[in-house]
C-alpha cells in the first residue's frame, strides 16, 4: 500500500495517489480528503521508496512503521513535531536501536512519527507487502481497489 502513499515536497502531510496522466498525478490528502494535482516538476516520493540508515543495511520505512506499531500496540504515538530532540532520539532508539545516529536527524524522526500517525488515523495498511512489479507513482495504471 505504501507505493500509493506519497510525500509531496512543499505540501504538508501525506497523499494517496488517485490517478495519473501524462503531465500530472491527482492525489488525495490523507489529512482533509481534498484532491489536488501534482505536476511532474514537483518532487514526489512514495513511502515505499524510503528507507532508514542503520549501522548495517538500510531498513525500509514499512518495517520501521511496523516496529512503531508494535511498540504503540496499534495506537498513535504521543510524540510528534513538538517533541524535544532528546525525546525523539530516545524513542527511536527503542524502536530501531541500530539506526545511524550521524545520518538520521531529529527532523527525520519527527517526520516519520508524523507520517505514522497520519497512516494510523487514515487506517492505511502499511504492513501489506507490495509486489515487485506494481506500478509506482509515475505509472500509468492506478489501482481501483483502494480503501
Amino acid at each position: 500500500m505504501l507505493k500509493k502513499i506519497l510525500s509531496v515536497s512543499g505540501k504538508p502531510g501525506l497523499y494517496k495517489l488517485i490517478s495519473t496522466s501524462k503531465n500530472l498525478n491527482i492525489v488525495e490528502s490523507l489529512l482533509d480528503g481534498k484532491r489536488v494535482p501534482v505536476y511532474l516538476t514537483e518532487k514526489v516520493v512514495a513511502l515505499s521508496d524510503v528507507s532508514i540508515y542503520t549501522t548495517g543495511e538500510d531498513v525500509p520505512l514499512r518495517e520501521v512503521f511496523q516496529k512503531i506499531k508494535e511498540k504503540e500496540n496499534g495506537e498513535k504515538t504521543a510524540l510528534g513535531s513538538k517533541s524535544s530532540n532528546g525525546e525523539v532520539f530516545r524513542y527511536f532508539g527503542e524502536v530501531l536501536p541500530n539506526y545511524d545516529t550521524e545520518k538520521v536527524y531529529a527532523s527525520d524522526i519527527k517526520k516519520i512519527l508524523s507520517w505514522y500517525n497520519i497512516l494510523i488515523n487514515s487506517k492505511i495498511d502499511f504492513e501489506q507487502v507490495e509486489e515487485a512489479n506494481a506500478e509506482g507513482p509515475a505509472g500509468n495504471e492506478p489501482e481501483n481497489n483502494e480503501k
